[in-house]
């Protein structure tokens, strides 16, 4: 929690710089051995984790805000991100109201006040995400899908709603690019899908599909390793990929 001294300073500058009111809150997806990952952020000198987020700068497109605010939190830029939701129950900020009430007149606060919160969620390359925790926060790091610490505000919903909406986004857009190294076998693949949908997918049927819709190339090269016949790699066709974003897939799980 921060001091009386430096919350002041805090609230100068933000009210100085940052719009009031909004806020943007990011949901961020990783895939590392198997396992889906949020980034998440634990407060300083507190049990209470959060999902990544900041503030609008007065004259920044909202869509640059959240570009910079992960920037900030992964040390990458270029990141798929996709707005899916606005957040705006009366009471969302009143834990915050709450925890600084008194510390300063209600007129400099800069928190005392009703946030609407722009939701985002981004699929990131485990690997090149270096986390950084904010001003307010003393860690920064992946937890598992299923190992999740309690949310604090209303940062569940938020989650659980970027979930949803990423598990509607497979049935008609693909998944993958930016969570898969850039060479992954089938099977790699098809534990990425079970993971984000949270069941089993038959073998035969998901490779079938896959390699039906033509976003993927089938290389010459296989994994070596393991008991089993070694597997072959698949990598990307990014124009195909990116064309399918577009226009959807046209095919549901």
């Amino acid at each position: 929690m921060l001091t009386k001294q430096q919350l002041e300073q805090y609230c100068v500058e933000a009210t100085q710089t940052y719009l009031n009111h909004i806020s943007i809150d990011c949901v961020v997806f990783g895939f590392h051995e198997g396992q889906m990952k949020v980034l998440m952020l634990k407060a300083n000198m507190e049990e209470a984790w959060y999902l990544p987020g900041g503030f609008v700068l007065k004259q920044e497109p909202i869509d640059n805000a959240a570009d910079r605010i992960l920037k900030e939190r992964t040390g990458i830029d270029e990141i798929f991100l996709q707005q899916f939701h606005v957040f705006g129950h009366p009471d969302r900020s009143k834990i915050h109201n709450e925890m600084y009430k008194g510390m300063l007149p209600d007129e400099l606060n800069f928190f005392n006040k009703r946030f609407i919160s722009i939701g985002y969620y981004a699929l990131v390359d485990f690997f090149n995400v270096n986390p950084a925790p904010d001003d307010f926060s003393e860690i920064c790091t992946w937890r598992d899908l299923n190992d999740l610490p309690e949310f604090e505000l209303d940062h569940e919903l938020i989650f659980k709603t970027a979930l949803d909406t990423l598990r509607l986004q497979l049935n008609y857009q693909p998944i993958g690019y930016n969570l898969m190294p850039k060479e992954f076998t089938m099977p790699e693949l098809q534990k990425l899908y079970e993971t984000i949908l949270d069941k089993k997918l038959d073998r035969r049927n998901f490779q079938r599909r896959m390699l039906g819709f033509g976003i993927l190339n089938k290389l010459e090269t296989t994994r070596k390793g393991g008991a089993h016949k070694a597997p072959y790699l698949y990598s990307f066709d990014l124009e195909n990929y990116q064309a399918a974003l577009k226009q959807g897939l046209k095919s549901g799980w």
